[in-house]
């Protein structure tokens, strides 16, 4: 499943949660700090380990 960062508009703290694409759909993500649903998604970078050398 893949890691989301968000910023909190209320506390304006950024955390990281887990979730499927599906769930992202829904929304209703709240801040685990202050419980504020004002939350933003923000970019955050991708990187991937593969077992097969370049």
């Amino acid at each position: 499943m893949p890691m989301y960062v968000f910023l909190c508009k209320d506390c304006n703290k950024e955390f990281n949660i887990v979730l499927r694409m599906s769930e992202l759909d829904k929304g209703g993500i709240k801040c685990p700090h202050c419980g504020s649903e004002k939350v933003e998604q923000q970019v955050a970078a991708f990187s991937a380990v593969t077992s097969k050398k370049s």
